[in-house]
């Protein structure tokens, strides 16, 4: 029977899925790690990472949380800038997004629903 109670390390549990550590994609699905409820990732960007490609959920809400550094998030209509350890951005279901770390990085993101083949890739 698979434990109730999982600990370990974000960094080293999402390794091998560019930092997401929860969500629909763990197995065995009886691991409490694995839920369609949410995803959650634990990301390190080196200085001048970037993702070039706009990218969107179509059902997902996203919520990216700053740990430490400096991050930017670029959307159609904005740019978000976190600076403070705690800044935050949330955006909804639909919305094109790309980013860039202006500064080493390290960010946890929240997303819910979790469901296969939900992001994205859109042109700006």
């Amino acid at each position: 029977m698979q434990s109730q109670v999982v600990f370990g390390n974000a960094h080293v549990d999402g390794a091998s899925r560019w930092g997401w550590f929860v969500g629909h994609f763990i197995t065995p699905n009886t691991n409490p790690r694995s839920t369609t409820d949410v995803e959650v990732k634990w990301t390190v960007h080196k200085a001048g990472d970037m993702r070039k490609e706009w990218a969107m959920n179509a059902e997902a809400t996203t919520l990216s949380i700053l740990i430490k550094g400096r991050f930017r998030l670029e959307f159609l209509d904005q740019e978000v800038v976190l600076s403070s350890e705690g800044d935050y951005v949330i955006w909804a279901p639909g919305v094109s997004h790309c980013w860039f770390a202006e500064l080493e990085s390290t960010i946890l993101t929240v997303r819910w629903p979790s469901k296969p083949g939900d992001s994205i890739t859109t042109s700006s």
